[in-house]
């Protein structure tokens, strides 16, 4: 008999949600909430009961009877660091999801909202890979300033989901090769897969590495400090600067990279410069990654939004395609990725990670 999952992956303003037989989509649907309706709630956790209502009345018109359902699958959120991999919900994780251990966001709503329909119908309930999962090598860590650590945060669910997806493709385990693997999104980040674990990563949230669509990456040191105290910006307004409103942004007031390539097509001299630098920053990382794994790359691969992009990923493949042969899997699938992290436990193909 087929496995029924409901796999639940909250964002700020939508909760995405689908029913799958097995790997086989049954239903899917993006739930989407309006500024006023999410306004009302004083913090993430208080919007659940709201988000859960909206999931269920969901199911209910698509005539999917919760009983039907063998497991519940939630996005992972911001706990501590945690090795990568399919983990059960247990009292210890809903309560770090809940105080938000390592920050308040949408995405610890999923754990909690899997744990709950979960345990009303009996069925056992997962989270997979969240952002936080961390494997890195000790060398990874150090910054230089004792004071300041490397840490991993990083499109974490994507670049595992396309590794094991290259792995079966290629009739290989996962744990059986080196990859490097790069994630283009609004963030970006480059990872160094070895034998089935990132042990090093370019911070994607507000960390080193290329700048991308909407944050600076990595910029000189000197002049951050000079701008911090010489601005007049607050802390805040400086975060923003460069998580949200650098890369494509800070430099084109887009943070569509589809815009970016109207802008060029169109004969746009400072557009083709942002892009080619985004390019050449992301070259580099994969360079960098290459020497983490001494040159011994089974293969590299592209993923995310912007490898949609002819443009930008022929680019990429021309400069780093000596180190690697180079795969495409453009966009991502964080419902089905879910999924199939809890049927690997389900399976038994997986142990379930202990939190």
């Amino acid at each position: 008999m087929s496995i029924r999952s409901l796999i639940i992956n909250p964002g700020s303003t939508s909760t995405k949600i689908g029913v799958f037989d097995d790997e086989t989509l049954v239903f899917d649907s993006t739930l989407r909430h309006t500024t006023e309706e999410i306004a009302q709630f004083p913090n993430i956790v208080a919007q659940k009961s709201f988000r859960k209502d909206i999931i269920l009345n969901a199911l209910k018109e698509k005539n999917i009877d919760l009983q039907s359902l063998d497991v519940v699958v939630g996005r992972g959120g911001l706990l501590k660091p945690i090795e990568g991999g399919t983990y059960a919900v247990t009292d210890a994780l809903r309560a770090d999801l809940e105080t938000g251990v390592q920050g308040q966001h949408a995405s610890n709503l999923g754990g909690l909202l899997a744990r709950e329909i979960g345990d009303s119908i009996g069925v056992p309930s997962y989270i997979v890979d969240p952002v936080v999962v961390d494997e890195l090598i000790p060398v990874a860590r150090l910054s230089g300033v004792p004071e300041i650590s490397r840490v991993s945060i990083f499109h974490a669910l994507n670049q595992k989901a396309v590794a094991r997806r290259y792995a079966k493709e290629q009739g290989k385990r996962y744990e059986d090769l080196n990859l490097i693997v790069v994630h283009m999104g609004g963030g970006c980040s480059v990872g160094a897969h070895r034998n089935g674990r990132v042990i090093d990563v370019f911070n994607a949230l507000d960390g080193d590495g290329a700048f991308s669509p909407e944050r600076a990456g990595g910029v000189p040191s000197g002049a951050l400090i000079k701008l911090c105290f010489e601005s007049g910006l607050t802390e805040k307004e400086v975060y923003r600067k460069f998580v949200g409103n650098g890369g494509f942004n800070a430099y084109l007031h887009t943070n569509d990279a589809r815009d970016v390539d109207k802008m060029v097509d169109a004969g746009d001299e400072k557009a083709k410069l942002v892009r080619d630098a985004f390019i050449f920053q992301i070259c580099k990382n994969i360079g960098a990654e290459a020497t983490v794994l001494k040159g011994k790359v089974d293969q590299i691969i592209l993923t995310g939004g912007i490898a949609y992009d002819k443009a930008v990923t022929s680019a990429i493949c021309e400069s780093v395609s000596f180190i690697a042969p180079v795969t495409l899997y453009p966009g991502e699938d964080e419902l089905l990725a879910l999924c199939q992290g809890a049927l690997r436990v389900m399976r038994g193909e997986e142990k379930a990670g202990e939190y």
